[in-house]
This record gives C-alpha cells, sequence and structure tokens, in this order.
C-alpha cells in the first residue's frame, strides 16, 4: 500500500478531509494488524464555532494546536475516543475527524465501526496515541495512503464521493464539511434522501483481499 505523504495535510482541514477519504487506518496491537479503510471524515477550523480550538488553547487540545501530521485524540462525553488528523500549519487549530472506517470482515460487521467512538474502539485507540506522527508505524497506529485500486474506481467516480453537512454538533451545522464514500455501507450517517446501497452493489474493503 502507499505510504501518506506528510504534505498533503499542511492544508487546511476541508481540504484534507476529503483526501483522507479512501486511505487506510492501521493498528498494530498484540502482534496484530487490525485495518479499515477511512469512509467517512468531517474537517474542523479554529476559525468556526464547532472547533475545540475556537475559543482558546488548552493542555486538552494543545495537540490539535500543534504540527500538522499527527493524530489528536480526545474523549466526548467522557466516554468515547474520537481520532483526528492535524492539518494545516502550527498555532492554527485545523483538523480532520475520521468518523467511519469500512473494515474488510463483510456483513454482518459493516457497521461495527460506524461512527468514530465505534472506530476507536474497533482498533483499541486511546489517548496514548495523542500527539503521535500519523506515519509512524512503531507507535502502533498510522495512516497509509489510498490503495491503487481503490483510488483509481474513486478518481473515475465510480464510488462516489458526497458531501454534506456535518453531523453531531449545535453549532457550524450551515458548513458542508463532511465527506463519505457514496458506496460504502460503513457510513456513520447519509444525507437526507441517499439511500444506502444494497449489499449487492456496495463497495466493501474486503475487496482489496480478493487476489
Amino acid at each position: 500500500m502507499p505510504a501518506l505523504s506528510l504534505e498533503t495535510l499542511h492544508r487546511p482541514a476541508a481540504a484534507v478531509a476529503p483526501d483522507l477519504v479512501g486511505c487506510l487506518l492501521v493498528r498494530r496491537h498484540r502482534r496484530q494488524l487490525r485495518w479499515g479503510v477511512i469512509v467517512e471524515t468531517e474537517a474542523y477550523c479554529q476559525s468556526e464555532p464547532a472547533c475545540h480550538g475556537h475559543h482558546r488553547r488548552s493542555p486538552g487540545n494543545e495537540t490539535l494546536f500543534g504540527a500538522p501530521g499527527h493524530f489528536y485524540i480526545y474523549t466526548s462525553y467522557g466516554v468515547h475516543q474520537c481520532c483526528n488528523v492535524v492539518t494545516d500549519r502550527p498555532d492554527w487549530a485545523s483538523g480532520v475527524l475520521l468518523r467511519a472506517l469500512d473494515l474488510p470482515l463483510g456483513v454482518p460487521h459493516e457497521r461495527r465501526a460506524a461512527g468514530p467512538g465505534l472506530l476507536c474502539r474497533c482498533l483499541g485507540i486511546d489517548r496514548s496515541f495523542d500527539g503521535r506522527l500519523v506515519t509512524d508505524s512503531a507507535a502502533g497506529l498510522w495512516l497509509m495512503g489510498r490503495p491503487p485500486a481503490l483510488a483509481a474506481a474513486m478518481a473515475s467516480g465510480a464510488l462516489d464521493l458526497r458531501q454534506g453537512q456535518r453531523i453531531g454538533i449545535s453549532r457550524g451545522q450551515e458548513l458542508a464539511w463532511r465527506w463519505y464514500l457514496g458506496a460504502s455501507r460503513s457510513v456513520s450517517r447519509r444525507a437526507p434522501g441517499d439511500q444506502r446501497p444494497h449489499p449487492a452493489h456496495c463497495w466493501s474493503s474486503a475487496k482489496l483481499l480478493e487476489p
């Protein structure tokens, strides 16, 4: 699988977020590899009210103000871990929330990681990964680029990258800063009127394992 270039993350979150759809999130745990294809992302930026760094810089969000290319892990509602990728530039809060993974397990596991909290639970991601470089496989959690076959299918439009409003927030809802792979059944929530594809016509990361 192709490596992810850190230079691609030195851009605003809204530019990076759609490019992370189709990339791989990999976790090494007890000598086992767990992975999935990122099928849904959301962008956040200091200039808008839904961003953690909109009001102030604090010990809890310090990573979000750091150099691009690091994981920012936070706890939501005191329960769920959420995994983000820091983007843009230092001293400016900007990041991409990884909302859903398509796991290579197939039905009935297709929605096992359909949501940021479920994603972290499935891969065993916790706050210990906060501040880790996203390309550092030695840390046990890292990103890889889009597999060539998937990249080609997305470039042709066959898998339909869709854009819509962010979800699960009370402010900044008017921004269409969420992207997802239309052909995947693992997306956490589809846009109004967008029907989940039939299993016979959907795309699954299990296809990447086919000979």
